[in-house]
């Protein structure tokens, strides 16, 4: 007989900023039987997958899938649109603006990092100085995050657009949505990016494993003249095949039934009420940090993220020591710090399949946890959000 083992009641409380909590039709979905991935019924699954992540992505262009986490997708950006020794400008808003910087890096590019305190966004007005200030347009690219996950901080990227675009200058404008994109507002074509890269573990409610790449026609005309090495990453192999609902090589058939089923969930709330619905909980957990008296590592609050929010730790205690607290009392996992705010903070994700009482079993968690495990705070916090909640509820649809 095997041994007996230990199991808390109640479901685990994923609650770090992604991979998110799968909802179970998404979860249905993917145990569907795979089916032949050069038949017909595939094929009308490939084109409304890619369809509808158009939408998402609220873009006409073309939107390539591949089965890769989103550090794929970084690559895939690079690698289809610049040459060996190309020089890009990245801004520095955190631990992901940080590792796309490396990876850029190994495709031997010369980046240009403008520093940030990873306690504000993208600086567009110093992103605008320094592509002025570059007349012989050296600079081939500006990579921007738009939600950095690592600090809750959400930069503008309309402002960094205009800032590109009263430069005068011709760099390509690329952003990172991987823990944006279903989450909160992005308009790919109205703010005129020419390559968004996203995953879909976040808003999208799916397992990691699938990449996206969002082009635009100045992209694609890029990538013609591009010469890094590129083979499983090349935008003109997808796209030569694409439009008939397949892929050049085996795509991750099963995530796609998911991200079908996702994609239908979405529109059925409708984005503009997805959107709302993130604010609406995004504001909410700030109010319970306000009231236990805690600070909010985003600065400014219009940066704050609708996806998440990252919480500093009282002077003298330990981020690390309180979620593990957190996880072996109330059976909750919550984002650590990563890198330069390792052990500083806790993040709590509020994005994704959610509603308003899975923030509430969240935000007590929290609460418990800080009196557990001794962390300086005021009371009150989680009443401070169910005021809120209670206040803005709205009945769901029919």
């Amino acid at each position: 007989m095997l041994p007996l083992h230990s199991h808390p009641s109640g479901r685990h409380f994923l609650q770090i900023p992604g991979p998110t909590n799968v909802p179970d039709r998404v979860l249905r979905a993917i145990d569907n039987p795979t089916i032949d991935h050069r038949g017909p019924e595939f094929g009308e699954l490939g084109k409304a997958v890619l369809a509808g992540m158009k939408k998402v992505f609220q873009t006409e262009s073309d939107v390539i899938i591949y089965p890769a986490s989103g550090t794929g997708s970084w690559e895939a950006a690079l690698v289809n649109t610049m040459s060996p020794g190309d020089k890009v400008l990245m801004a520095e808003t955190g631990h992901f603006a940080t590792l796309w910087k490396k990876v850029a890096e190994r495709l031997k590019l010369r980046v240009e990092f403008q520093e940030g305190d990873w306690r504000h966004g993208a600086d567009a007005e110093q992103i605008g100085k320094r592509l002025a200030a570059d007349s012989g347009h050296e600079i081939k690219a500006v990579c921007v995050v738009h939600n950095e996950t690592a600090t809750g901080v959400v930069s503008d990227v309309a402002a960094v657009r205009k800032a590109i675009d009263d430069a005068n200058h011709p760099a390509l404008l690329m952003v990172d949505t991987i823990s944006s994109l279903a989450s909160i507002d992005y308009r790919h074509d109205e703010w005129g990016v020419d390559v968004t890269v996203a995953g879909s573990q976040k808003g999208l409610m799916l397992p990691a494993g699938l990449s996206f790449n969002a082009i635009s026609a100045k992209a694609l005309k890029a990538s013609e003249t591009a010469a890094l090495l590129r083979s499983y990453w090349d935008w003109k192999e997808m796209l030569a095949i694409n439009p008939s609902g397949y892929f050049p090589y085996t795509p991750a058939t099963n995530l796609l039934y998911g991200l079908y089923e996702a994609l239908q969930m979405l529109f059925a709330e409708g984005l503009e009420n997805v959107f709302a619905r993130h604010k609406r909980h995004g504001e909410a957990t700030r109010r319970a940090v306000q009231a236990w008296g805690l600070e909010i590592l985003c600065r400014k609050p219009e940066e704050y993220s609708p996806a998440l929010t990252a919480v500093m730790m009282p002077a003298g205690h330990s981020a690390d020591a309180f979620r593990k607290t957190v996880l072996t009392h109330f059976n909750m996992s919550l984002g650590q710090g990563l890198s330069k705010v390792s052990d500083k903070i806790f993040r709590i994700g509020h994005l994704g399949d959610f509603n308003d009482l899975t923030l509430c079993g969240t935000l007590s968690g929290v609460e418990m946890g800080l009196s557990k495990a001794g962390v300086p705070h005021k009371p009150g916090g989680v009443q401070a959000a169910l005021d809120y909640l209670s206040q803005t509820s709205k009945p769901y649809p029919a």
